[in-house]
Formats: structure tokens, C-alpha cells, sequence
């Protein structure tokens, strides 16, 4: 009986991680905007499309900002 709660309890603790699990983009060099690999490397599938319509000011980077914004307007996955 109490292997039986640990695994369940186990298993109930992972899945509530996973449920808030929140794609985070790595900034590798420090600069405080996501370049288009940055960002791939944290969405394999994004397409050069999305990131287009993600960089709204077009500047070729995405800021924390447009990132936060996309993600709020379902744009991006959280």
C-alpha cells in the first residue's frame, strides 16, 4: 500500500510540473533580444513566418517584450 501512494504520489508530482512547464528562450550571448536561432532552438518548429509576425518593430531580434506579447496572444506556445 505505501509503494502504491509513493508512485502515485510520484507520478501526480510530475504531471503538475509538466502542466506549468514554460518554454524558455536562452539569450546565449547576452545581448537581451532572441535571434531567429536563439528562438528556434527553443521552438523547433517555428517557421520564419512566425518569427516575422513575433518581431513586430522588424528589427530582426525579438525582445523579451514581443516574446511576453506573443506568448499572451497564443502567437508563440507558452
Amino acid at each position: 500500500m505505501k509503494k502504491s501512494v509513493l508512485i502515485l504520489s510520484t507520478v501526480l508530482a510530475f504531471s503538475g510540473v509538466q502542466a506549468f512547464a514554460e518554454t524558455v528562450v536562452a539569450d546565449t550571448d547576452g545581448n537581451g533580444s532572441f535571434s531567429m536561432d536563439k528562438m528556434v532552438a527553443a521552438y523547433a518548429d517555428l517557421t520564419e513566418e512566425a518569427f516575422k509576425a513575433v518581431d513586430t518593430d522588424t528589427n530582426g531580434e525579438v525582445s523579451a517584450e514581443e516574446l511576453a506579447a506573443a506568448k499572451a496572444a497564443g502567437t508563440i506556445a507558452q
